[in-house]
């Protein structure tokens, strides 16, 4: 029985009502300055089954092992997808996969939450300030040190970028690690990556050459997106025309949902795929990729591929892609001439 969406909505929003205060109290133990502080065993809790979540939460898994390269990390979530999204990442080393119906399974729900009491790990980040089962498993979770999530002034005021959702659990961490007594870090933030190995992409490679000519460099694009995120037919008619007009010695593809939805009317070769690696690793081989705010969207970028990401709804200093060239725009105040502006600058470099 699918639970209504209102539901979910009140059921969230009384959830974090009850735990915006947890971690509040928390305090930093006492550090013996003649002692060298180790952490190699970490635990970062992320619990959302949505893939754009799981893709999103990979720069902090590379910041850990940068940071910490001997250590080995569990990972606390929702739902299949961080299987897939952290495959090729060797430091990984349990995954805690709550149920994406937990009422549907309650005792592998209850299970998955006495797994984080069976072990004690150096140190629990949580990788989402505003999730309130990210915040009750960093409470619960038996841990030397604990990161809750919180952005405090500091971090605010010092950088412009602080919003976005992969960067600022990496710069609370930093800051965390600066207050135990580790050197200030500076170097660049993570870009999102799902680390495909050079078969998966020479396999995309393969897969692409037979939807596009491979005589020629590719643009793909996704048309679908959920709910208000989700341009009209006409929006992209008029977006693909323009497109084709502009980059006719281009190829021009369109990957589909699983829902088998195109917003251009399937008029451009397309192609659909279940396993989200080898989605990556075809769009990997693409020039550019061009979405609305989505989970693919972060894919592509997670597949290292400069990526263009079209707002109109959500905020886009959290959710904008971001390295690799890749741009957001927000289509409320720009014109398509700025957005090919955007494309064009991609293409030539």
């Amino acid at each position: 029985m699918k639970i209504p969406r209102s539901v979910n909505v009140f059921r969230s929003k009384v959830m974090k009502g009850l735990t915006k205060n947890i971690g509040n109290s928390y305090s930093i133990p006492k550090i013996n300055p003649n002692s060298k502080i180790e952490i190699k065993s970490i635990l970062i809790s992320r619990p959302n089954h949505r893939l754009g979540n799981q893709l999103l939460l990979t720069p902090l898994v590379q910041e850990v092992i940068n940071t910490f390269p001997d250590c080995k990390i569990d990972l606390f979530v929702k739902g299949g997808v961080a299987y897939p999204v952290f495959e090729n990442y060797e430091q990984i080393d349990k995954i805690i996969q709550l149920p994406k119906k937990p009422f549907s399974h309650l005792l592998d729900y209850g299970w998955c939450w006495l797994k984080l009491k069976k072990k004690h790990y150096d140190l629990v980040i949580n990788g989402d300030k505003n999730s309130s089962s990210g915040r009750l498993s960093t409470q619960f979770s038996k841990a030397t040190y604990k990161i809750f999530g919180d952005v405090d002034e500091e971090i605010q005021n010092t950088y412009k970028d602080y919003e976005h959702i992969s960067k600022y659990p990496i710069y609370i961490l930093r800051h965390f690690l600066e207050k135990l007594g580790f050197s200030k870090n500076n170097n660049e933030i993570p870009v999102l990556n799902i680390k495909l190995s050079e078969v998966e992409i020479a396999n995309g490679k393969k897969i692409l050459d037979t939807i596009a000519d491979n005589d020629k460099n590719t643009i793909c694009i996704y048309t679908n997106a959920t709910g208000s995120k989700c341009y009209s037919e006409d929006w992209w008619e008029t977006f693909y025309t323009r497109l084709k007009k502009e980059y006719s010695n281009y190829n021009i593809i369109e990957m589909l949902p699983i829902e088998n939805i195109s917003k251009i009317s399937f008029k451009a070769p397309s192609f659909y795929s279940k396993d989200i690696r080898e989605m990556g690793a075809i769009i990997k081989n693409t020039t550019v990729f061009i979405a609305a705010d989505n989970g693919v969207m972060h894919l592509a970028s997670a597949s290292l591929t400069p990526t263009v990401g079209f707002f109109s709804v959500t905020n886009q200093n959290i959710y904008e892609p971001y390295g690799n060239g890749s741009v957001a725009l927000n289509t409320n105040k720009t014109t398509i001439d700025d957005w090919f502006i955007e494309i064009d600058r991609i293409l030539k470099s």
